[in-house]
């Protein structure tokens, strides 16, 4: 089988997404859909997950330090 993904752009209407192009797939094919929104940069996304360790700020803190120990032991 031939490997036919592309990115489309579309716009979401609730639970629908509409296409700016035709995918060109026949009617009723099943697809996987991953949803990326446009304009989100890497460093955007890691900032706007940054809180989810707000909870968890010491043990954060503390796997950083070692994870710093870490990489500097392996440099030497």
């Amino acid at each position: 089988m031939t490997d036919i993904r592309r990115a489309l752009k579309g716009v979401i209407h609730g639970k629908t997404i509409e296409l700016a192009d035709d995918p060109g797939l026949p009617e009723g094919q099943i697809v996987t859909v991953i949803v990326q929104p446009e304009g989100v940069k890497s460093l955007e996304g890691l900032l706007r997950s940054a809180g989810a360790c707000a909870d968890e700020a010491d043990d954060l803190d503390a796997y950083m330090a070692w994870n710093r120990q870490q990489r500097k032991a392996g440099t030497h």
